[in-house]
Formats: structure tokens, sequence, C-alpha cells
């Protein structure tokens, strides 16, 4: 049985990217965002009970990989193709790139060693919150759908996926301050952001984990340099 509650967490997640989907073509964008966000919460759910129960698996693997594409991946894609103005287009159609890039990104993890206890590209769940987080900031200010910034963040967005860009994980394996300073400072500063300005604070979280992602890089391999040196 152990085996089969992280795979029906999945499965819960998949159910939420097809729901935001179906909410997308009845025109209730909010419901869309709000399937991203508990699909989210499946997909944290899934691999802690499968670490909690040590009930990993290749099927278990493979079957998130798919979740995420479609909760992550396509559902993100075609919120930012409802929002676009310019519908049957060139242009509205690139915007299925995003998709695209979201499946090369967990393809890449899928066989990546490398990535087992940190990133290496933008994990699909922090990319889709910030097209949410875009998407919001376009309810309000709709100068942003200017095609400029529209395909400037989209492309963004596909880049950092697949990127060779070093991103520390929220995976606690023990809850000292000092091994995890960097993932408490995060979340501190996210659950300020979240209560200050909402659904407007995604984009600067996305933002901040990134560049506090390459900060903690940079001074990590400064140190290990350091260190080296230090030893001959």
């Amino acid at each position: 049985m152990k085996f089969y509650l992280p795979n029906i967490l999945t499965s819960a997640n998949i159910f939420c990217g097809i729901f935001g989907i179906i909410q997308v073509l009845e025109g209730r964008l909010q419901w869309a965002v709000w399937a991203i966000l508990v699909g989210m919460l499946f997909d944290f759910c899934d691999g802690l009970v499968a670490r909690l129960l040590k009930a990993y698996s290749e099927f278990g693997k493979q079957l998130d990989s798919l979740a995420d594409l479609v909760t992550f991946g396509v559902l993100p894609a075609v919120i930012l193709y409802s929002v676009f103005p310019e519908k049957n287009t060139i242009l509205s159609y690139f915007i299925l790139l995003y998709a695209v890039f979201s499946a090369l990104r967990l393809a890449k993890f899928n066989i990546d060693i490398r990535q087992t206890d940190s990133f290496i590209g933008l994990p699909t769940p922090a990319s889709a919150l910030a097209v949410v987080g875009f998407v919001e900031y376009v309810k309000i200010y709709p100068s942003l759908l200017n095609s400029f910034i529209f395909f400037g963040v989209i492309c963004v967005l596909c880049v950092l996926m697949i990127a060779e860009l070093p991103l520390f994980a929220l995976k606690f394996k023990t809850f000292v301050l000092k091994d995890n300073l960097v993932r408490y400072i995060f979340l501190l500063i996210s659950v300020i952001f979240v209560f200050t300005f909402q659904y407007l604070a995604l984009l600067p979280i996305i933002a901040l984990y990134v560049v506090l992602s390459v900060v903690v890089f940079f001074i990590n391999k400064k140190a290990q340099s350091q260190k080296g040196v230090n030893s001959k």
C-alpha cells in the first residue's frame, strides 16, 4: 500500500492540471491559477510521503514528471495563450514553446544524476509560479501585454529551465539553522512578500530564488577554492 500513496498524490497533481486547463477554456482563469497552486501542494506531498515511507520507484518518478508537465508545463502555456490578445497568430503560438521547454527541463532532470540534492535549471513548479505572478501583473497593468515584454518573460523562463544554472532545493534533511540558513532566509522573505503583496509577490520571489541561488553558488565556490589553497 505504501507504494500506492505517493502515486495517488501524483495522480491528484495530474487531475489539477487537467482541471486547470478546462477552467481556462471556460474563462475561469482564477480557478486555473488555484489548480496550479493546489497541484504544487500535491507535488510537494508525493515526494515527502515517498521519502517518509521509503517508497521510491521508477514508475513513481516517471509519473511525477508527466504530472509536472501537465500542471506546470501545459497549463501555464494555456494560461499565457488565454491572456495574449492576438489569438490564432504565429506570435500567439510561439507561447506554446513554454510547454516544450518544460518537457525538455523534465527530461533533463530525469537523467541528470547531479540533481539529487539541488537543481540545475529552474524547476517547472517555480517557473509556473512565475507565470502566475506575471499574469497577475498583466491584470493590473495591461500595458505589459506589449509583445516585447510578453515574449521577453517567456524567453527568460524557457532559458532558465534548461540553463546550467545551480539552484538550491527546498529539501530539509535536518532543521538545523546552520545547515539551512539560506532556505530559512528565502522562506522568511517569501512569506513577508506574500502577506504584503499577495499574488504580485510570486514573480519577485522567483527572481529572489534565482539570484540567491547564484550568490550562494559563488560563495561556496570561492570557499572551496580558498580551502583548496589552504590545504596545499
